[in-house]
């Protein structure tokens, strides 16, 4: 590998970046036509759902298909996928049909997609890049994913107010195949031997359900791992509403402008990257379950503030703490099973730590969206909010958790 990996890596990084900017815009105006048009919580658990648990399952195949197959036509091919159904659905809206089912179908497509892309871009970065300078690459970009986060509900938001729908999703066609064009005519792919119908260099069939039970095994018998899954897949279905309903809580109780959707989600998006600095530069305490119980103790109280205020410029005050809070658990946690888990079962237990924390947040929806129909958010933030600031018992009681912090010391 040469002194071109660098030009790679950047057009590689640029292509990407494009393509996540075309997407997020679409999946914030997609978000905000349905919380803006239907008012409902049962509508905006349809769009979670929609959103999120296509990922759950396409997953787990699309890391075997990125070992297999050439990760960038998987890249391209997703990326053209989710973009076909984007003009799809801009031409069904020029044609005057405007359905719920049409969005929340082409949010599930987009969620496949995107299911699919994401471990053959992980897998694809060091083929690109000097093993010497992932760290870098990858702090590259998760900084602009940080940055397109952040600016994406401010633009997603200043388009719907002033352009049709369908504009929007002309946007994602646009940077798509800009994007797509990047990767696949200007990104060098240097050569790798891969695993083809099963078997390459006399290696055995992959039978990821195998490897699987024995993650799931090695879960059971170590249980500092179990209760940190656990605890996780609770703290993400009770954190939800603060997740997801926030924006019907705030058209119902502050005004349906779209200023004030975008403010909460750039006000978020900033407190999360601030507290990703915090945590970079702080470390957390020495043992990491006590910075998780912080975390976990302050999310719960912020996401009860969050119920209980009503003034609008002290609730963005709040996402942006909450914000803060949630690398404080996310990083530590994610640290501590990397440096305990035994290397060999190191990626089949963060396989199904993703896969069960990623699927519980949908879940929760399931539950709280149709009861925000009945009941009002602010109770349920308040509710939620007692519930998550308990779990913070656990971490700090828990004998188990404790001794597996106090290994990393």
């Amino acid at each position: 590998m040469n002194v071109t990996w660098k030009k790679n890596a950047i057009l590689f990084l640029v292509g990407q970046a494009l393509s996540f900017f075309g997407t997020m815009v679409v999946q914030y105006a997609i978000l905000w036509h349905i919380t803006l048009k239907s008012q409902s919580g049962t509508m905006m658990t349809l769009f979670i759902v929609t959103a999120f648990l296509p990922m759950f399952f396409i997953s787990p195949f699309a890391g075997v298909w990125a070992d297999r197959y050439n990760r960038k036509n998987i890249i391209n091919i997703s990326d053209g996928t989710i973009a076909f159904f984007s003009l799809v659905v801009a031409i069904l809206l020029i044609l005057g049909i405007d359905s719920y089912m049409i969005l929340f179908f082409c949010t599930l497509i987009r969620s496949f997609g995107q299911g699919t892309q994401t471990p053959a871009v992980g897998a694809f970065i060091p083929q690109i890049v000097p093993q010497e300078h992932l760290t870098k690459i990858n702090g590259f970009q998760n900084s602009i994913q940080s940055f397109v986060s952040l600016t994406s509900p401010m633009i997603s938001g200043a388009l719907i107010a002033f352009a049709p729908l369908q504009i929007i999703f002309f946007l994602d066609v646009i940077t798509a195949i800009i994007g797509i064009s990047i990767v696949l005519f200007f990104v060098k792919t240097p050569q790798i031997e891969k695993v083809i119908n099963g078997n390459s260099s006399g290696q055995k069939r992959i039978d990821y359900f195998h490897d699987l039970k024995e993650g799931l095994n090695y879960i059971k018998k170590h249980g500092y791992v179990l209760r940190m899954i656990i605890l996780s897949a609770i703290s993400s279905f009770l954190f939800a509403p603060a997740a997801f309903l926030t924006p019907l809580q705030v058209i119902k109780d502050f005004g349906a402008e779209v200023w004030r959707l975008s403010a909460i989600e750039i006000t978020f998006s900033a407190g999360m990257m601030l507290g990703g600095v915090l945590i970079g530069f702080w470390g957390g305490f020495k043992n990491h379950i006590y910075t998780m119980a912080l975390s976990t103790a302050l999310a719960g109280l912020l996401t009860i503030g969050l119920g209980i205020t009503s003034i609008f410029w002290f609730y963005l005050f709040i996402m942006t703490l909450l914000g803060i809070t949630l690398p404080l658990w996310n990083t530590p946690s994610m640290v501590l099973l990397q440096t305990t888990v035994e290397t060999t079962f190191m990626g089949r237990v963060l396989s199904v730590f993703t896969m069960v924390t990623s699927t519980m947040m949908p879940l929760g929806m399931i539950v709280f969206g149709p009861v925000a129909d009945v009941i009002s958010i602010d109770i349920l933030l308040i509710g939620t909010g007692i519930l998550i600031t308990l779990l913070f018992i656990p971490l700090i009681t828990s004998k188990i958790l404790q001794n597996a912090g106090n290994k990393y010391l």
